[in-house]
């Protein structure tokens, strides 16, 4: 069932209202059973898979202790040979059996196991043995409630990646209030529907048919496609994280924030401590944090390879292929050339106003940023190749340029988008404003529900028109 349909945004609500008749220890078994029925109706060869993935981490969490570390590493590479047989054989192992003249290819297993949401699970499955390992948690008891960590349904195609230790505690000491829990999440559902229906689904045409036809666009179409890449994929993969984020709630789950206005960052330090947080995150703490301490006799070049070698995997863990790597290796470059500029900028800088500081930061961040996206949305180095070597070709004007942006999407597509970045830049510089602004909306006078029902009904009916243009969420592929 597809995940933006109306048939599976109404099954949820019902379902959502069916869970509170529930009793709180039946819960669980509930939200097992429609992760069960979610992951198979994706694919019944991955739902056993999921199942026997679940099963075996499960086991090995029990034999995991400090003193020995035999199944630890098992578990290790359990995780990492599978996610790399189903994901990368296709680009890393078949290549090099076939220098050896072998007609065998592994990559055939990725058509029979189809590797939906693997990226996702694996690196749950690996965190919660490193956190066992670590003695941060104690293994999980009860199998269903381990189950549900890894098969729950609203983060399995796109995330966020979701703590053992956040996840499972909530399900030993459940806090569920329909009113409270019904109420935060449909708000949150909508917001992520009119992000993704309303903004990314209307960008994706322009960007793609850019994309197909880069040996034939010229370079203003092509700067502006590079321009739009960085909020078609914030509206995309955030319109995905608010939907699972309120879905979970509407079931009294509380999954992980992945965005904080982003887009508001002064370096890509910042950036990457604001967008998809529960990836940046887990990278840091489980390969950074990691490298850098076994490496720290090396002093600051620890840090420097510790850099590297996360971002290098951070690209990998999107994709195989040498776009995802160069996508790694650029974002190391800036976090390395941040960390050693950063008092000379700070001298630099503080000849300016504030304001300009502030600003130069956020717009060189989105500008490199974008460049770097290239690399995200090319499906080869080929194409790569051929997005940079037509920036510099002009042959129309701008403004028809811009006319033809028009008219392949929608000029309220624009409107919508100015909206919702322009709440985010109040609620991050104006909070005074933005306070005042969500005390009026959350009143419960006459007027101001009036108000805040009347922006409901619009919007609402903006998801319907604008619903039948369905995309596939961008980080689904992952």
């Amino acid at each position: 069932m597809e995940i933006l349909s109306v048939q599976f945004i109404f099954s949820v609500v019902i379902l959502s209202l069916i869970y509170s008749f529930f009793k709180t220890s039946q819960r669980v078994y509930f939200l097992v059973v429609l992760s069960c029925v979610f992951v198979f109706l994706l694919h019944y060869t991955i739902f056993l898979y999921v199942i026997i993935y679940s099963l075996v981490n499960y086991l090995l969490g029990f034999k995991i202790n400090k003193s020995d570390n035999r199944y630890y590493y098992v578990g290790i590479v359990f995780n990492l040979s599978q996610l790399i047989l189903l994901k990368y054989a296709n680009f890393a192992i078949d290549p090099f059996l076939a220098m050896f003249g072998d007609d065998i290819k592994l990559s055939v297993l990725s058509k029979w196991i189809i590797p939906i949401g693997i990226s996702y699970f694996t690196l749950q499955g690996i965190g919660y043995l490193i956190n066992l390992k670590l003695g941060w948690e104690k293994p999980e008891k009860d199998l269903f409630k381990f189950l549900l960590y890894i098969l729950y349904f609203p983060k399995f195609l796109s995330g966020p990646i979701e703590r053992s230790n956040h996840f499972l505690p909530q399900l030993n000491k459940p806090k569920y209030s329909l009113d409270i829990d019904f109420s935060i999440g449909i708000k949150v559902l909508l917001i992520g529907l009119f992000k993704k229906i309303a903004i990314a689904n209307q960008l994706a045409p322009y960007i793609f048919k850019t994309l197909e036809n880069i040996q034939t666009t010229d370079g203003v179409s092509v700067w502006m496609m590079i321009l739009l890449l960085p909020v078609y994929l914030y509206f995309d993969f955030s319109g995905y994280t608010d939907i699972a984020i309120g879905i979970s709630r509407m079931f009294g789950i509380e999954v992980v924030q992945n965005f904080n206005r982003p887009f508001l960052s002064e370096n890509m330090t910042m950036f990457w401590k604001r967008f998809h947080i529960s990836l940046s995150s887990w990278f840091n703490d489980y390969i950074f944090k990691q490298v850098s301490f076994r490496r720290r006799k090396w002093g600051v070049y620890a840090a420097v390879y510790a850099v590297f070698l996360t971002w290098v995997l951070f690209g990998i863990w999107h994709g195989a292929g040498w776009n995802f790597m160069a996508l790694g290796f650029l974002q190391a470059l800036a976090i390395i050339y941040e960390y050693f500029t950063k008092r000379w900028r700070a001298r630099f800088f503080s000849y300016f106003p504030m304001g300009i500081k502030v600003w130069l930061g956020r717009l060189l961040t989105y500008l490199f940023y974008a460049i770097s996206l290239v690399f995200f949305f090319s499906p080869d180095v080929n194409t790569t190749m051929s997005v940079f070597s037509r920036i510099i070709v002009y042959d129309e004007s701008i403004f028809n340029q811009l006319i033809g942006l028009i008219s392949v999407t929608s000029l309220s597509v624009f409107v919508f988008m100015f909206i919702m970045l322009f709440v985010e830049l109040l609620e991050e510089d104006y909070s005074n404003i933005y306070k005042k602004i969500k005390i009026f909306w959350d009143g419960q006078q006459k007027r101001n529900m009036l108000f805040r029902w009347s922006v409901y009904s619009i919007v609402l009916t903006i998801i319907f028109v604008l619903g039948n243009n369905v995309q596939q969420f961008i980080y689904s592929q992952f």
